[in-house]
């Protein structure tokens, strides 16, 4: 595919106008449509289809089939797509903090994107995280009063969030090293194949809405708009697809059940 088309058709997909130039407005512009428009997912984990990440298989998925990923998957495209335009930008490893530790380096990647003397921290691969780009040990806070920030810890970096009226929570931790993406390939099998990771206990698809952000999880559809949240049961496998249709945009083929997607969000029993 030519160069020309191939940016066109992305720049569709995430709904980006005008003429994208390798400059600060433009990589948050381009940052903010992604995370408005693409969903952060994993279903085809538990669908049992495997995740590539060759930029041609993203492509298709993404852009083609109008479908999200998880950080392997995004983060690499759109930093391809940066690279493209023009931007300078580093495949970065992070180790996310759960359940009171932060996990192995390759858990996550993210990217840092050179402008003039500075670096930004970009993510379109982590759920809920910051809208735009910021530069690294800097600090930003999004419309929706949600403040991030990054800090030196040790050796290290720290991504931390803070919601209104709450504490500040690390997010993941992270060197400025640059790694190619086969580096996160033993990373990203374990994420698809081990019981012990997150992505294979649950199934999650998340995106960002002007006010807000709508989650389908744990057999729930999860509105919160304005600070306002509502939950919704997800009872049969045709609201399943209704959900992931209206507010995704997400259309699986037809004769692919999703048993498995429902099976893996039944809600855990209340005590």
């Amino acid at each position: 595919m030519e160069r020309g088309d191939w940016v066109a058709r992305y720049l569709r997909r995430i709904g980006f106008e005008g003429e994208p130039k390798p400059d600060e407005a433009t990589l948050a512009r381009l940052h903010r449509a992604h995370m408005l428009s693409v969903p952060f997912e994993n279903l085809n984990i538990p669908l049992g289809f495997p995740v590539e990440t060759t930029l041609e298989t993203l492509f298709d998925k993404v852009v083609v089939g109008r479908r999200g990923g998880f950080c392997y998957e995004l983060n690499h495209l759109f930093g391809h797509l940066l690279k493209t335009l023009g931007f300078k930008v580093d495949l970065l490893s992070a180790g996310v903090w759960s359940q009171g530790r932060f996990g192995p380096p390759f858990d996550h990647l993210l990217l840092a994107v050179h402008l003039a003397d500075q670096r930004f921290i970009a993510d379109v691969g982590f759920g809920d995280s910051f809208r735009e780009p910021f530069p690294i040990l800097g600090e930003a806070r999004d419309s929706l009063g949600v403040a991030y920030r990054v800090n030196r810890r040790g050796e290290t970096l720290v991504l931390q969030q803070q919601k209104p009226d709450a504490p500040w929570v690390d997010q993941y931790r992270f060197t400025l090293e640059p790694q190619t993406i086969d580096a996160f390939q033993p990373m990203c099998r374990y994420h698809q194949s081990s019981p012990e990771s997150s992505f294979t206990r649950r199934c999650i698809c998340t995106m960002a809405t002007a006010d807000g952000r709508t989650t389908l999880a744990n057999g729930r559809l999860i509105r919160t708009t304005a600070g306002t949240r509502t939950e919704t049961p997800i009872v049969s496998e045709a609201d399943f697809r209704a959900v992931l249709a209206e507010h995704f945009c997400v259309e699986l083929p037809a004769e692919v059940s999703l048993t498995p997607l429902r099976s893996i969000n039944e809600p855990s029993p209340k005590a």
